[in-house]
């Protein structure tokens, strides 16, 4: 991927910050996610006060996309902080990783991960989820 497209994308995934919904944990999180054809989707988390609820940023961009017949993609980028404040990576939780497995091939999807254009590091998914449980394991 190239440097403009990354700093595309965390212009993007911190744009939707301004519309996470944080009432309780006040923990912004933005993303932007890559299909395979390059088009953009992106996503905030959305919490719930019964918490179960609660949306990460990176599955409402991966449900917004997969809802609109996307199937195949290439990256996110990941951003978050406390009151929308990026001081700190905000790494992806157990249950997006998976929902990352469901779609993306772990040797090549890459997550970004920032707090600002200059500032960030790039892993695969397996790297963040190794010997990830997908659907390669059922077939």
């Amino acid at each position: 991927m190239d440097r403009e497209l990354i700093q595309k994308m965390i212009d993007l995934a911190i744009e939707q910050l301004q519309y996470s919904y944080t009432p309780y944990s006040h923990f912004k999180v933005g993303a932007a996610l890559l299909t395979k054809d390059g088009k953009l989707y992106t996503g905030c988390n959305i919490e719930n006060a019964a918490y179960t609820p609660t949306n990460c940023a990176e599955r409402t961009a991966f449900f917004k996309a997969v809802s609109e017949g996307e199937r195949e993609f290439r990256a996110i980028c990941i951003v978050g902080g406390k009151d929308g404040v990026l001081t700190e990576y905000a790494a992806p939780c157990g249950v997006c990783r998976q929902v990352m497995m469901e779609f993306c091939n772990p040797e090549t999807f890459h997550i970004i991960l920032a707090t600002g254009k200059e500032q960030y590091e790039i892993f695969t998914l397996k790297e963040l989820l190794p010997l990830g449980f997908g659907p390669a394991n059922l077939a």
